[in-house]
């Protein structure tokens, strides 16, 4: 059994996030679980959104995922912009905890 691995993504910009995806997904072979936009409910927030992707894989596929996106968000943002991690062989539903998302995909 492959040891799999959930990974997070957090950059300025649904443009952003979704470029930086792109490239993850044909470097790596994840799925996308979830995208989040999180920012607060009152006016302070500041243009663009931060936006996060939630992905799963197997753990080496994570890492590149996770390495690709980060160097892709640069393109947009400053590194302090962004945050990138990985949890390895994750507790048991915490993947369902992860497709919790405003953003919904159809399967």
């Amino acid at each position: 059994m492959v040891k799999q691995a959930i990974g997070f993504l957090e950059c300025a910009g649904y443009g952003a996030a979704l470029y930086a995806m792109d490239k993850a997904c044909k470097a790596a072979d994840i799925i996308i679980l979830g995208m989040d936009s999180i920012n607060p409910k009152d006016t302070s927030a500041n243009i663009p959104m931060t936006m996060q992707v939630k992905f799963q894989g197997s753990v080496s596929d994570v890492e590149i995922a996770v390495k690709t996106a980060g160097e892709a968000a640069l393109k947009f943002n400053k590194p302090s912009e962004i945050i990138t991690a990985i949890i390895d062989n994750p507790y048991s539903g915490v993947d369902k905890l992860c497709a919790i998302s405003k953003v919904k995909f159809k399967k």
